[in-house]
């Protein structure tokens, strides 16, 4: 029956974790926010930041969207994947929920980590932990940029913003909402990073 604690349980899931893993990971990040292990993923400098560059796993959903976001406030923005192809393109479900949300990314298009120019004021907001990890071994010791979870200008605090790819409408909407607010409070906290000449940040 539709009453049932269990189906009502998991209909909430999928509505604000999109997945019971994504459910955990959630739980496990803000677990390890309020232990204070979080600390070296916050902006510390942000008076330093020339840029924004939104990081995900493929740079097709949840940063290509928080890019358009931080356009429309005219912030110098960027996006990447950590493993994706160079020139994917937005799939529909994320077209459906960002125009849901006002937004176009029709002309979106992926750049990889690898083809993604790095400058210095560059602040490197990903979604999960393991993504700021990856990007603190990448960068080692360079002090010109960076790395900070972007769910941390949530309201309340979001430290693991799950991957929406391929999950279901509720839940892109429920993600892209969360991608907003934070882009919107970030604004305020770096509104020194007006937009540059262009926002795309490939090699040429």
């Amino acid at each position: 029956m539709s009453w049932h604690p269990l189906r009502r349980l998991t209909g909430w899931i999928d509505r604000r974790h999109g997945t019971w893993r994504g459910a955990v990971r959630s739980l496990l990040a803000r677990l390890a926010l309020a232990a204070g292990r979080l600390e070296p993923y916050q902006l510390r400098h942000p008076q330093r930041v020339r840029r924004v560059v939104f990081v995900c796993l493929g740079n097709i959903c949840r940063s290509a969207f928080a890019q358009q976001v931080a356009i429309r406030l005219d912030m110098a923005t960027a996006s990447l994947g950590l493993s994706t192809t160079t020139g994917a393109s937005t799939p529909d479900s994320a077209l459906r929920a960002a125009r849901r949300q006002g937004y176009d990314l029709t002309a979106h298009r992926a750049i990889n980590l690898s083809d993604f120019e790095v400058r210095p004021g560059d602040l490197f907001l990903v979604m999960e932990l393991w993504q700021a990890r990856a990007l603190r071994h990448r960068f080692g010791a360079r002090d010109d940029v960076e790395v900070a979870l972007l769910g941390l200008w949530c309201t309340p605090r979001q430290p693991h913003l799950h991957d929406p790819f391929t999950l279901s409408d509720a839940y892109f909407d429920q993600c892209f909402c969360s991608l907003r607010e934070a882009v919107f409070a970030l604004q305020r906290v770096v509104p020194q990073a007006g937009r540059g000449p262009q926002t795309a940040g490939a090699r040429r």
